[in-house]
């Protein structure tokens, strides 16, 4: 432990004070947006989205190398994220009984596409890298980008957050309440992409999927409104991007796999708790 902090305040490691920064910013988007998509049961739509994007990543190399030198992958990234989650909504808001056939399509599709063009980029590009991800790699700027992010983020879901609420316990209810569905759905699902893509580029995809669930899986066995459950569940999330990242440091492990897996032992410690003593 005390090597972390030792690296922490050394001026030679700012990637050290980077990722712990990254993994504080990303918490707010990991805990407000991962409480609703969580209360939503939306998961499998987020998982969609984020496997999608690394067709976006895959075109975008591919491209750079090829015919659009410089084409950035968080580009691409967005490009597939915003039309996976487009298809994604229309198909939810138009055919109910076939969301769950094109969210496996979308998700297999995007996945296969990032492999194909990977692999045909000169050079090719090992996909793991993507997955993965690689939080020692955050710069001042990518910290600026997920700093703006949480203050949208923190100002739509307080502007909303009543439309926000009635809409994801009871949809007919806040129908007929005059709350605008379907564009909060809208609204939610696209800023998800867009937190998908910004925060993929840095932990990758794998730790993506399970900070938007854990969290707030974890916190929802405490929490008693939507309110609650967001912000115990940025507390979650900042006390596993930062556990993982002192683990990841001292035993030289994958920081982004010792986020999941720490992650995932509280959820299951906290489920077998309450399957055992809750009501």
């Amino acid at each position: 432990m005390q090597s972390f902090f030792e690296g922490l305040i050394n001026i030679n490691f700012p990637f050290l004070r980077n990722a712990l920064f990254a993994g504080i910013l990303s918490s707010v988007l990991f805990g407000i947006l991962g409480s609703v998509v969580t209360v939503r049961r939306i998961g499998s739509l987020a998982g969609a989205v984020s496997h999608a994007v690394l067709g976006g990543i895959g075109m975008a190399l591919f491209l750079s190398a090829t015919v659009i030198p410089g084409f950035p992958p968080i580009a691409g990234a967005l490009i597939f994220a915003l039309l996976s989650a487009i298809i994604i909504a229309l198909v939810s808001l138009k055919a109910k009984q076939r969301e769950d056939t094109v969210i496996n399509a979308i998700w297999v599709i995007g996945m296969s596409l990032g492999l194909l063009f990977m692999a045909k980029t000169p050079g090719y590009a090992d996909p793991s890298t993507w997955l993965f991800g690689n939080i020692l790699l955050i710069s001042n700027m990518d910290l600026i980008l997920l700093a703006v992010l949480d203050i949208i983020v923190i100002l739509l879901a307080r502007r909303f957050y009543a439309q926000i609420e009635a809409s994801s316990f009871d949809e007919e209810f806040a129908r007929t309440r005059g709350v605008p569905v379907e564009k909060i759905f809208l609204l939610l699902l696209g800023l998800t992409a867009v937190a998908i893509v910004l925060l993929q580029t840095f932990v990758g995809i794998v730790m993506v999927i399970a900070m938007l669930t854990l969290p707030s899986g974890c916190s929802s066995v405490f929490s008693k409104s939507l309110s609650g459950m967001m912000l115990s569940s940025c507390l979650f999330a900042a006390l596993f991007s930062v556990s993982g990242l002192i683990s990841g440091w001292l035993f030289n492990l994958p920081i982004g796999a010792m986020t999941v897996i720490i992650a995932g032992g509280v959820f299951l410690i906290i489920s077998a708790i309450k399957a055992k003593y809750g009501k």
